[in-house]
């Protein structure tokens, strides 16, 4: 295999390289904050804390999905996770056979994202949630920094499909 970027795309190496870097990122970001937050911080003593004018930090331990669906404990917990680590396992394949600088970049923010929630999911048994955005009375779901990741994945996978992406449509 090549090193070297070509006309087709990243080289092997090169694809690893970004998921290593972009998806170790977010994971250390995000257990760091829950490090920060559950140990030295004690989020969990203080109830709702007023942060900033747009955003409260407040504990949730979010023990399914998204937005708290399907919440689970026991063996419940660890099929989700289960699934977890196979959705990580097979982007990350995904990744490595795709030559798109774009996509590798974008679905490696949604490795960082798996890593972090699924490392919650197995060790702490619940993904740690503590950001809350609220504007007046009204709250907002609680996310982490990993569901940030997620959010940027989103908007680079968006930005590539709409305004990067080149296809050409052959007329008949």
């Amino acid at each position: 295999m090549s090193d070297e970027t070509t006309e087709t795309g990243l080289a092997f190496k090169q694809r690893l390289m970004w998921l290593i870097l972009i998806a170790g990122f977010w994971f250390i970001a995000d257990q760091y904050h829950k490090y920060y937050m559950l140990e030295i911080y004690h989020i969990a003593d203080k109830g709702i804390v007023e942060w900033l004018p747009f955003m409260n930090l407040v504990l949730v331990w979010n023990k399914g999905i998204s937005y708290g669906l399907f919440q689970q404990s026991g063996y419940g917990s660890l099929i989700l996770a289960s699934v977890t680590g196979l959705v990580m396992v097979g982007l990350i394949i995904i990744i490595l056979r795709t030559k798109e600088k774009m996509s590798v970049i974008y679905m490696s923010f949604f490795v960082g994202t798996a890593l972090g929630n699924g490392y919650d999911r197995v060790f702490r048994q619940g993904v740690v949630d503590v950001f809350q955005p609220k504007f007046g009375d009204y709250t907002w779901y609680v996310f982490n920094i990993a569901d940030v990741a997620m959010t940027f994945g989103v908007i680079l996978l968006l930005i590539d499909v709409f305004f990067l992406s080149r296809t050409d449509v052959k007329e008949d």
